[in-house]
């Protein structure tokens, strides 16, 4: 099945169940950049524990990508590309890399939840994965965004 269709699909059953949900199928996308992130941060997304993520204003810039704005609404894909799950963004801030608030870090839900780890992961995602020939600076542009779960909830 093409990945397009079983999005649409995946969005029409949902809102079967969830009348309230906009009609125009959100945009789907997975966190992190490989099958392996994609799985892990799910499952952290489905049990409650992770409920922000952050990105690379930069990255956005070199993509043309458009931001995600609140009240928006995100298909998440597991590493298979399998729609799974929808949140919808609760709140964005954008602040240098290295004024990322703790707060933020434990939301993120990844390793001890501390500022230090999520610090050492971020800066080695954007210097091995950045989308912008920038990559990674200590005071780049960060877009934190919180979400909270829609479904499966």
């Amino acid at each position: 099945m093409d990945a397009v269709p079983a999005h649409d699909a995946f969005w029409e059953k949902l809102r079967r169940a969830r009348p309230d949900l906009p009609e125009p199928v959100p945009e789907a996308w997975a966190f992190g950049a490989t099958p392996e992130h994609a799985d892990g941060l799910l499952e952290l997304v489905l049990a409650g524990t992770k409920t922000g993520t952050a990105s690379s204003i930069w990255d956005y810039e070199a993509t043309g990508d458009p931001l995600p704005v609140v009240g928006e609404f995100s298909i998440i894909l597991d590493g298979s590309g399998v729609p799974r799950a929808v949140i919808e963004t609760t709140d964005l801030q954008t602040v240098p890399f290295h004024r990322v608030p703790e707060s933020h870090a434990h939301a993120e839900g990844e390793g001890d939840r501390t500022l230090r780890h999520w610090r050492a992961v971020h800066e080695r995602f954007w210097r091995e994965h950045s989308g912008n020939p920038r990559g990674f600076e200590p005071d780049m542009p960060v877009l934190c965004e919180r979400f909270r779960l829609v479904h499966p909830n």
